[in-house]
């Protein structure tokens, strides 16, 4: 019972400091403890900060002035059980500023990372609480520790010393500095983005200007110029299920360029949202970091820490699949050309043009374009075949709950259950577009999975995207990039809602970096088999399923296009390493340097990287910085683990479900993260069945 009365006990105490009726500091009643949102202001976040961080520091100080000798229990179990009540705000805020931000959550945001950066800082940094630390592992020898508890210890370690603890005065003074103005610019870069991302509109008014558009990306338009005050008229934004379709069908090519071009000069246009000088300080700023710590350059800081350990074997990774890569997308590029040409086109194709010509070789190579396939991908239906492979594979049943307090009314819940009735979690989705939510798609917990008093805490987790939203009479029609990402993604929220670990620092996605994607890449292997088709691919008006036609036509084009997004990913990985190898950035032009990591590498001119240096979140606004190889490094992984389930003739062997959910799902980072992939698959992987998928070999 301690256990499970400490947070009841934090709040009562900072409630009676003067919190008053703060929702974020009250007991939350609602079904599996929810936040509930539709009680909490603005004006809460920031008093609710400052009594977590107090009681955290309460906790904390008491660890460090307990007179019994350092143990495991008092000092490792301690600090892992310490902060939940600035746990539960934090989950709440970042979650709600990641979907529905305005300008009084983004000030919030401001003023509260130097505070967390702070407040890290004074927790690493202590020299009293280290020397705890340091006792507990020195005499780890003698402790009789488990599996779980030996990584916990190892973990706890490697954070202090990794965050400093190991420094001089002078030194951990400098380290404050910059890990506060980094905590600024980080949250700059992501605002700036958002915000070039709301504001730009091509407002159409000649309907011949729509030519080529299928009624489904027109309805969007109209809605989206609705909207945005321009009735009677269409809007193309820079969401992707908006300006997607537009590059895809829209015979004006002269139009297309400037969507385009809005694109790929996101947040670059020398105003107050550009992020040129923001990401360039930031890459110093991390290398300087780097370098106090007794690393030559970011990189090396973050990929010790994960499973590609060096630079070196990052990029020899990026350049073994960069070669044939670049060489079909040559090729692809030859194709599309030949198709202009035979067309009487009289121009060279450019990067606002491969969507459309790529469409058109699709349509002529296979007998399959996009908007054949939507009819058959409603969301909902997509989101039951999501659930229902995971029924299939692991036994679990997904019950929508209507009494779930939700922050938006696009958010639903649902009750999961393992195969024994067992309550497993609760999954939150929120899948559609709006100008509060940035961009993307991902997958977080605003309750993490751990145990208490020897019962495990039933996980909240929940998934968002920015898919197709429905229009009139129209429900939401998903294209085959967004059904994989609503399968990614859920990947991830498996590995959050399996998770069975003792201490929540090691739970679910607490992972290496290039781990993590494991779990949401393998799900997408089942999106499109056909007996998975079959399970979820009905057409949303006539309810009947996917031809078989189709499905063939789905696994002949399989290979189709890989070429470009081999190559744009491959082209965004390296320039996200290139930034962050460097020793210093100080008085670099953003975009010359990025114009000479492509070139260096040889990226060819009709295709650009996925991810631009100005917005290019997962580097310089999220947490893959020297990190974007990551997807690239767990498909070798999520290939070969596939390939485990194909090599017994059944996608859906219950042995091999079984061994990847007690090995990688509910393991979290409990050991190395090798160790458990070998537990699973009884080897190492190898490259081929990636290349082999992605027709590059």
């Amino acid at each position: 019972m301690r256990k499970a009365l400490l947070l009841m006990t934090v709040l009562s105490t900072l409630t009676a400091g003067g919190a008053g009726a703060n929702p974020l500091l009250q007991e939350w009643t609602a079904p599996f403890g929810v936040p509930p949102f539709g009680e909490i202001a603005v004006t809460d976040y920031e008093p609710a900060f400052a009594a977590a961080i107090a009681a955290h520091e309460a906790e904390i100080a008491a660890i460090t002035a307990n007179p019994g000798a350092p143990t495991f229990a008092n000092t490792i179990e301690a600090l892992d059980t310490a902060g939940l009540a600035l746990s539960r705000v934090s989950s709440v805020f970042f979650g709600l500023n990641g979907t529905m931000t305005d300008d009084a959550m983004q000030a919030v945001a401001r003023t509260m990372a130097p505070v967390l950066s702070r407040h890290r800082d004074a927790i690493t940094l202590d020299e009293a609480l280290f020397r705890r630390v340091d006792a507990v592992w020195q005499a780890r020898a003698d402790l009789g520790l488990g599996t779980e508890q030996a990584k916990l210890l190892e973990e706890t370690r490697k954070g202090f010393v990794r965050g400093g603890a190991n420094l001089d005065a002078a030194a951990k003074d400098r380290l404050r500095a910059l890990n506060e103005e980094l905590s600024l610019l980080q949250v700059q870069f992501g605002e700036n983005v958002l915000k070039e991302t709301n504001r730009f509109a091509l407002v159409i008014e000649d309907p011949a200007d729509l030519a080529g558009l299928p009624a489904g990306a027109v309805a969007a338009a109209a809605e989206a110029a609705t909207q945005r005050g321009h009735e009677g008229k269409w809007v193309i934004t820079l969401h992707k299920p908006s300006f997607i379709p537009f590059l895809q069908y829209a015979r004006n090519r002269a139009l297309r360029e400037e969507v385009f071009q809005a694109y790929a000069g996101t947040a670059a246009h020398g105003d107050e949202l550009d992020n040129q000088d923001v990401l360039v300080r930031i890459a110093d700023l991390r290398a300087r970091r780097a370098q106090v710590l007794g690393f030559p350059t970011h990189a090396h800081y973050v990929l010790d820490d994960n499973m590609a350990r060096t630079p070196e074997a990052v990029y020899d990774l990026l350049r073994k699949v960069w070669e044939p890569a670049v060489a079909r997308a040559g090729a692809e590029v030859a194709e599309m050309q030949a198709l202009i040409d035979a067309e009487g086109g009289g121009f060279q194709l450019e990067p606002w043009d491969w969507w459309y010509y790529a469409e058109k070789v699709k349509k002529a190579r296979y007998d399959l374009d996009e908007q054949m396939l939507r009819p058959y991908f409603e969301m909902g239906k997509v989101r039951e075949g999501v659930f229902a492979v995971a029924g299939r594979l692991w036994g679990l049943s997904f019950t929508p709950r209507t009494d779930i307090p939700v922050w938006h009314e696009d958010v639903e819940a649902f009750e999961v259950r393992d195969r024994d009735g067992t309550i497993v979690a609760l999954l939150l989705t929120d899948y559609y577009p709006r100008e509060s939510k940035r961009g993307g798609a991902w997958m977080s917990a605003l309750i993490p999975q751990r145990y208490t008093d020897g019962r495990r805490v039933v996980p909240v987790v929940y998934n968002v995207g920015n898919f197709t939203k429905p229009t009139g009479d129209t429900p939401s029609l998903l294209s085959m990039d967004e059904v994989g990402t609503m399968f990614h993604e859920f990947g991830h929220a498996l590995h959050g809602m399996l998770s069975d670990c003792r201490y929540r620092s090691l739970s679910g996605t607490s992972v290496a970096r290039d781990f993590v994607e494991l779990p949401s890449q393998i799900m997408e292997n089942w999106a499109f088999e056909p007996r998975v088709l079959d399970m979820y691919a009905r057409h949303y008006g006539t309810g009947e399923p996917m031809p078989a036609e189709l499905k063939a036509k789905i696994a002949a084009s399989r290979h189709f296009n890989q070429g470009f997004a081999t190559t744009e990913y491959v082209a965004a990985s390296f320039l996200d390493m290139d930034w962050h190898t460097l020793r210093s950035a100080e008085g670099l032009d953003a975009a010359a340097f990025e114009d000479a990591s492509m070139a260096k590498i040889g990226l060819i001119p009709q295709i650009i990287a996925r991810y631009r240096s100005p917005y290019f979140r997962h580097s310089f606004g999220g947490g893959y910085a020297a990190g974007y190889y990551s997807y690239l490094w767990a498909e070798v992984l999520d290939a070969d683990a596939f390939a485990a389930f194909k090599e017994t003739g059944d996608i859906f062997d219950p042995a091999t479900a079984t061994a990847f959910r007690q090995h990688v799902l509910a393991r979290g980072g409990t050991e190395d993260p090798m160790v458990l992939y070998r537990k699973f698959r009884g080897k190492d992987p190898g490259i081929e069945p990636l290349l082999q998928r992605r027709g590059l070999m």
